[in-house]
């Protein structure tokens, strides 16, 4: 049974803001604020794009659109938290809600972890096996891979709920973050929870582990084929291709990795350090994806200025 928190039968976790700056939440509360607006509005607009340019009805702008997806959900996961923080002082959440949030978060880390393995698979065969690319990433194989990806995490991910919650919870619960964290809140159960450790940790190597060797893979397959077939312009271009995907690999595990080594050592790590990474996480990933793909997508470029025209032509300009 769930040890008695206050006068609640169920316990209460407690979230911190930023470590030693806590009168400038209001003012620090700007800047995530119009982060979060941006992140879901470009997200937002490359859903918008995605459905609306024909010339984007393409599997590789299919998994862009999941992957935008993917980031609404997580912003939309943690902004409740992290703002409330900020805006209004609120450091308090009760266990089931907690629980919810946690729950979205790594499934939709795992989600998007799939999807980036999708996308790599997509460019694999396009500059390896691009005669067939049209026979093998069919609407077919595009929704099974999604699907896969969102089926994989919402069923490894699941029972981890099910664990925190057959825990007591005995001390203080005050979270490491502005959001609730599998690991962190695992560190506050009492109770043996060696089996619940390593659940998460099979967890982590049949996600993220798994997903960076396929991608991995892929990579040093798609070079040894661009190497093979001579350095072509043609063949230089194929490879430019893949360059929003691999920003978009770096954005989103080089945190997802730092997060983690934090987690190992946490007692010797920085409290402010381990505040900014834990925000970088999953707040970077939403934010810098529209921003890639609009910088170094010709497609998608030309997408947006096609709309834009078509708005200053409808406006009389």
């Amino acid at each position: 049974m769930l040890a008695l928190n206050g006068s609640s039968s169920w316990p209460t976790f407690s979230f911190i803001g930023i470590p030693g700056l806590e009168a400038a939440h209001m003012w620090i509360s700007i800047p995530f604020c119009l982060l979060y607006l941006i992140a879901l509005g470009g997200n937002v607009l490359l859903l918008i794009l995605v459905r609306v340019e024909q010339n984007l009805h393409e599997p590789q702008f299919y998994f862009l659109a999941m992957l935008a997806l993917t980031d609404l959900g997580l912003s939309l996961s943690t902004m409740p938290s992290v703002l409330a923080i900020f805006w209004f002082d609120v450091h308090n959440i009760g266990l089931n809600a907690c629980l919810t949030q946690m729950f979205f978060i790594h499934t939709l880390s795992s989600v998007e972890s799939g999807v980036l393995v999708a996308m790599a698979f997509d460019r694999l065969v396009a500059i390896c096996a691009p005669l067939n690319y049209n026979r093998i990433l069919t609407h077919c194989t595009v929704a099974c891979l999604s699907g896969a990806a969102l089926l994989r995490g919402a069923t490894l991910l699941a029972p981890l709920p099910f664990f925190l919650r057959a825990f007591p919870f005995c001390g203080t619960n005050v979270l490491s973050h502005s959001y609730c964290y599998y690991p962190d809140m695992l560190n506050l159960a009492c109770g043996d929870v060696t089996f619940s450790s390593v659940y998460g940790l099979v967890c982590v190597l049949c996600t993220f582990a798994v997903d960076v060797i396929f991608i991995l893979i892929s990579y040093v397959k798609i070079l040894g084929t661009v190497m093979k077939l001579g350095f072509q312009d043609r063949n230089w271009k194929s490879l430019h291709t893949c360059a929003c995907h691999l920003c978009t690999v770096l954005v989103f595990y080089l945190p997802l990795i730092s997060l983690a080594v934090l987690h190992r050592y946490s007692q010797e790590t920085p409290p402010i350090l381990y505040t900014t990474m834990s925000n970088a996480y999953l707040l970077m990933t939403p934010l810098l994806n529209p921003l890639v793909y609009s910088l170094k997508s010709k497609q998608i470029q030309a997408a947006l200025r096609k709309r834009f025209w078509v708005q200053r032509v409808v406006a009389g300009e």
